[in-house]
């Protein structure tokens, strides 16, 4: 069990979160972005897999818990002002989107308009079933 004074020099949101940034620690890809509570990041620190706080269930969010693909958190960074992590992570099964893509940021804007750059990996139909 490791200290939790970590915890506590975090500049959290008004209503407890903080926003996380996922990273690929081998190509350093921005993967996805969610939110962390005081206990998701306890929890986080403490076995090394990445658990997110779900705004929309209200719960605890283990990366992975229903499509396989995990997050193994090599480091978590905390930037000057305090207010936002990055999570370098090795990303299991190379899917960290819902949609069934490596990344969430799959969609680029060019001239005026959103294009998608990435193609799913595996259909979420597969991913969820």
């Amino acid at each position: 069990m490791i200290s939790t004074d970590f915890l506590d020099e975090i500049k959290w949101t008004s209503d407890g979160l903080l926003p996380a940034i996922a990273q690929d620690a081998n190509t350093g890809k921005i993967l996805m972005m969610a939110w962390m509570n005081r206990e998701s990041l306890k929890i986080t620190a403490e076995e090394k897999k990445a658990v997110y706080w779900s705004r929309s269930r209200q719960k605890l969010w283990r990366k992975g818990e229903s499509s396989g693909n995990t997050q193994i958190v090599e480091s978590i960074r905390l930037d000057c002002d305090a207010d936002v992590l990055v999570l370098k992570v090795q990303q299991i099964g190379n899917i960290a989107c819902h949609t069934g893509r490596e990344s969430c940021f799959y969609r680029e804007l060019i001239d005026g308009k959103w294009h998608t750059v990435e193609d799913v990996i595996k259909d979420p139909k597969d991913i969820y079933s």
